[in-house]
């Protein structure tokens, strides 16, 4: 191994166990055992500072600090929903702000995090892609997310999370790499232990990515955002699908259930007088013969400028009713979090200033 020194930019939550091994036996000379230690304060502890190894001698503390950086968040504000729902601003060290939601019922607690700072994509839709693509996340800043997300749903459900959806701001198969280690991270028992079934990444749909999570055999459970079934009209509501066209994502789709056996769940935002149309649920469920799969038929949420709306409660009804009669899995589901932007599509760093609604 070449020397360490002077390399004191490296993120040491971007290193494997035995690469940290390696510089504390070599460069350190630090007994090998200190490594897991230091691991477990990573990534089962999701400390913010190397002061808060409390089992590590302060002069190793000392030479971490010198060879290492540490990612951290910092909570910018918390945000109450009359439902219970808490969005939550994280403050990244560069300045930047990312988004992460709380979602309570009476069986679980569901945290949704994010995965890049704005998004690339701009789907009409969405308030995130108004935002400008900034970078991606680290790997420590979106395990950070489900560690911090389990302090505060601990202090405020007295619950810790159940499950986990990647569906916050940015586009996760953008961020592949990043997103797969956090995750194997946080399912992993040198980690949060949190079982992969219990977490659900939703994809725009990055077809050569989708085939890419088979290919790493990943255990965690996959959704597709559709939102239209028909060529010209998904790629008026969602740009990306001009690259990944409904047929490129079909045979990813097609792939990854051949190789991994999994349920896809297709999310479908139900847009007035936009895709909700009987003509559209006939697309929809000729979709969904590629492979078995569930629908979630999802109420919009409006946002500033939106010029969307939710559809009524009778087409959303009869477009609900027609895929049902199709024996397709179909749900409705209406969204948490709206009062405080933190429902779907509504993330937007909108906590720059904000006091109201506070924790």
């Amino acid at each position: 191994m070449k020397s360490m020194k002077n390399k004191i930019e490296k993120n040491i939550r971007d290193l494997s166990l035995e690469f940290i091994q390696e510089v504390l036996l070599q460069e350190m000379n630090e007994k090998k055992f200190r490594s897991k230690q230091i691991f477990e304060w990573l990534w089962k502890k999701g400390v913010l500072s190397f002061d808060e190894m409390r089992n590590i001698p302060k002069n190793l503390r000392e030479k971490l600090k010198t060879y290492f950086i540490l990612d951290s968040l910092a909570i910018k504000t918390i945000q109450k929903s009359i439902d219970g729902t808490r969005k939550i601003a994280f403050a990244l060290e560069d300045g930047n702000l990312l988004e992460s939601v709380l979602i309570p019922s009476a069986s679980r607690v569901t945290g949704c995090i994010s995965t890049q700072v704005g998004c690339a994509l701009g789907c009409k839709f969405c308030a995130t892609g108004k935002l400008k693509f900034k970078r991606n996340l680290t790997i420590g800043e979106i395990f950070l997310q489900v560690s911090e997300l389990n302090k505060i749903a601990s202090e405020a459900y007295k619950r810790t999370l159940s499950n986990i959806v990647v569906m916050g701001m940015g586009e996760p198969l953008l961020n592949y790499e990043n997103t797969r280690k956090a995750l194997s991270h946080i399912t992993s028992a040198h980690g949060l232990g949190m079982s992969p079934s219990r977490i659900t990444l939703s994809t725009a749909g990055i077809a050569k990515n989708i085939k890419k999570l088979a290919d790493d055999d990943i255990k965690f459970n996959l959704a597709i955002s559709l939102h239209s079934a028909m060529e010209n009209k998904r790629t008026a509501l969602m740009p990306i699908n001009k690259s990944n066209s409904l047929d490129e994502l079909a045979k990813a789709i097609r792939y990854f259930h051949q190789k991994t056996s999994k349920r896809i769940t297709y999310e479908y935002l139900m847009l007035n007088g936009i895709n909700d149309s009987l003509e559209d649920a006939r697309a929809l469920t000729e979709f969904c013969k590629i492979s078995p799969c569930k629908i979630n038929l999802i109420e919009y949420n409006d946002t500033e400028e939106s010029e969307f709306k939710k559809s009524t409660e009778k087409r959303t009804k009869d477009f609900y009713n027609y895929i049902d009669g199709r024996n397709i899995v179909v749900k409705i589901r209406h969204s948490k979090g709206a009062d405080i932007d933190g429902a779907c599509g509504q993330l937007a760093n909108k906590a720059i200033g904000l006091n109201k609604n506070k924790k």
